[in-house]
């Protein structure tokens, strides 16, 4: 059974935090963990993934510690470049247990392909005409053999919009409804939307211009809450009060203006695209799908709430559409996004999207509590010193020192950094 609780993880040397995560988690097997995490991707395979190929890029993987999610201990791999997204993602986890961590769930898997349809005499006649034929039309889409069709996906339902009104003049969309099961589904929706096409030019006379699926995926939604006691949140001369009503304010700022939530958002998408970038995902469609969803009142706002139960708890939500899937595209080549999936047990798109958007909304927690307290460049500027010394050439133990020397005086930037090293090395 997983455990996410490793007390002291952060000290433990690179070999044994591998050792301790194997150990801790279905894997059991170190060499799996090691090989998928040093190996990793070969230039033979990425050669096959895109075009014009010419090396590898890497970036950090560390895993996301503390998390409960319906009821289950989950050790959650996290690709990011950025300084603290994992630590305070790991910590709001930690206080989360407190009320049995994040409880999730999520809709049906089911995806949008649109067509457009051109050159249609009456646009509302032939909306009739496509909504009479669906029942024809859902069956027609289930006669094409799919594997997903084999594991109980398919077609749904059929959907016109009319647009009377445009630069090219009017057209209507049909939106064909597809369940796809655990996959994210672009390519099953995409073949679903181009067999469609001719029985679609048969009923309306119209010529049908692009088939492809959409990426607001607003049929497939995930759910995520969090309760925090108030006195888990008391912290270094702030109660726990101040800290609850410093969230729900600066939540409330979110809430109300574009250019605050867009901020807000990303601190979301920092701990949701980590983990979707971790198990070989599309986190460019999630990223525009989560964006317009959070513009789909007309008004771009917070994709999450925060705000106090009647014991005085800090409540967080977050609902955002999460496309993902376990099967196909880069998750079923890449070897480290497979020992992503392996690592988090993953057995279901579902569950996979449900750990997704508890990390988010872990995050934004994180996030918005520095912000409402400390500020956010403290938690920042220890790893980011480390960062700097690298650049200006720190190597082993020196990057520590030359990082704590910056951090000690509030000064960091490349140049002190320089100064530092240099009379480190020169033992002065």
């Amino acid at each position: 059974m997983t455990n996410s609780r490793i007390s002291g993880f952060y000290n433990l040397n690179l070999d044994e935090r591998r050792k301790k995560i194997a150990d801790s988690s279905a894997l059991h097997d170190f060499g799996t963990l090691d090989s998928a995490l040093t190996t990793g991707l070969s230039l033979e395979t990425a050669m096959h993934m895109v075009e014009n190929v010419i090396g590898l890029y890497a970036l950090p993987l560390g895993i996301g510690l503390n998390f409960q999610i319906n009821g289950r201990d989950v050790l959650v791999p996290m690709v990011i470049e950025e300084p603290s997204v994992v630590a305070g993602a790991s910590f709001m986890a930690k206080l989360a247990r407190a009320k049995g961590g994040f409880i999730a769930e999520s809709t049906e898997p089911l995806m949008i392909g649109q067509l457009q349809v051109l050159d249609i005499g009456d646009l509302h006649e032939a909306k009739e005409k496509i909504l009479a034929n669906k029942g024809e039309l859902i069956e027609y889409i289930d006669t094409f053999p799919s594997s997903i069709k084999k594991l109980g996906g398919g077609a749904r339902d059929i959907e016109v919009r009319v647009f009377d009104d445009s630069i090219i003049g009017g057209f209507l969309v049909v939106h064909l409804i597809y369940d796809v099961r655990d996959a994210m589904g672009a390519n099953a929706i995409n073949t679903a939307c181009e067999q469609l096409a001719p029985k679609i030019e048969a009923l309306t006379g119209g010529k049908v211009h692009l088939k492809i699926l959409s990426n607001l995926s607003d049929r497939r939604i995930t759910k995520s809450k969090c309760v925090i006691p108030v006195k888990e949140l008391a912290f270094e001369g702030f109660s726990g009060e101040e800290v609850r009503d410093g969230i729900i304010a600066a939540y409330a700022f979110a809430a109300a203006d574009p250019y605050r939530a867009t901020t807000h958002n990303k601190g979301i998408m920092n701990g949701v695209d980590a983990v979707v970038i971790a198990t070989g995902n599309d986190w460019r469609a999630i990223e525009a799908g989560a964006h317009a969803y959070a513009a789909r009142s007309g008004k771009y706002t917070s994709l999450s709430t925060w705000s106090k139960d009647d014991e005085g708890n800090l409540v967080g939500e977050l609902e955002m559409p999460m496309a993902v899937g376990i099967v196909g595209g880069a998750t079923k080549v890449h070897p480290a996004a497979q020992m992503a999936i392996q690592l988090m047990e993953v057995k279901s798109a579902n569950e996979l999207a449900e750990i997704i958007v508890s990390v988010g909304l872990a995050q934004n927690m994180a996030a918005l509590r520095a912000l409402a307290t400390e500020g956010i460049q403290r938690g920042h500027m220890s790893l980011h010193a480390r960062q700097i010394a690298i650049s200006a050439g720190a190597t082993g133990d020196l990057i520590e020192k030359v990082a704590s020397q910056m951090v000690l005086e509030k000064n960091i930037r490349l140049e002190r950094a320089s100064e530092i090293l240099r009379k480190l090395e020169s033992g002065k």
